[in-house]
């Protein structure tokens, strides 16, 4: 009976140092915590800190469109496009700013291809009641001149290719868009002079042709 009385009071006594133990570690955790605090919110205040400064040294721009579109213009077309041209013109460049004691120094010369197409046709909306006459089974049709209805450059496909770079400040801004300008004029001459306009002009009458007849007339003539 001692023997077994002597046993559990060895067992109470290791259940009250396990007890006493796991106390002593809780209260050592949690003052370290305690301690630590103050720390890890100057830590956070100092990375927040960081995060502006690096926003406002390094800002993400900010697109915002006008949520309100003007329409400026309507008009009605009645334009038949009867043949296109795709044509490329060679433009050269030559910025010749400081006249002939210092033109070497900033002078700037560039090479440009560019790609332009010219559209030709007639503008049906210009068609007057009496271009149009029925004589028995003949329908007389006076057609408007044709003329160039779209003349644009493809910007994508324009190459420049510098020559020569000036050595004393900047080019000209003006250079290139005066360039593509001029390059643009010489497309449109070079169509004109390829005769876009006659060819143009009998493309309508070709097509317009197996309009009408198949709008049941048999016999379409053409006025100029």
């Amino acid at each position: 009976m001692k023997n077994t009385l002597n046993v559990v009071f060895s067992i109470l006594i290791i259940l009250v140092l396990i007890a006493g133990v796991y106390f002593i570690v809780q209260t050592v955790r949690e003052t370290a915590a305690a301690a630590s605090a103050p720390f890890q919110g100057i830590q956070q205040a100092n990375a927040s800190m960081q995060t502006q400064v690096a926003q406002l040294l390094n800002p993400t721009p900010t697109i915002i469109p006008d949520p309100i579109t003007y329409i400026n213009e309507i008009r009605a077309l009645a334009r038949l496009e009867t043949i296109q041209y795709n044509m490329q013109q060679v433009v050269k460049t030559d910025d010749q700013r400081g006249g002939d004691a210092f033109g070497f120094l900033m002078a700037t010369k560039y090479l440009i291809v560019i790609h332009g197409t010219v559209i030709a046709g007639i503008d049906m909306g210009k068609i007057q009641p009496s271009d149009m006459r029925l004589d028995g089974s003949v329908l007389y049709v006076k057609l408007p001149p044709a003329e160039v209805l779209v003349t644009t450059l493809d910007e994508s496909k324009v190459e420049i290719f510098p020559l020569q770079e000036s050595l004393i400040g900047d080019p000209d801004p003006n250079l290139i868009p005066q360039a593509l300008q001029v390059g643009k004029d010489q497309i449109l001459s070079a169509a004109l002079e390829d005769g876009i306009l006659m060819q143009a002009q009998t493309n309508a009458e070709a097509y317009l042709l197996k309009f009408f007849m198949a709008l049941g007339y048999k016999t379409v003539i053409f006025e100029h």
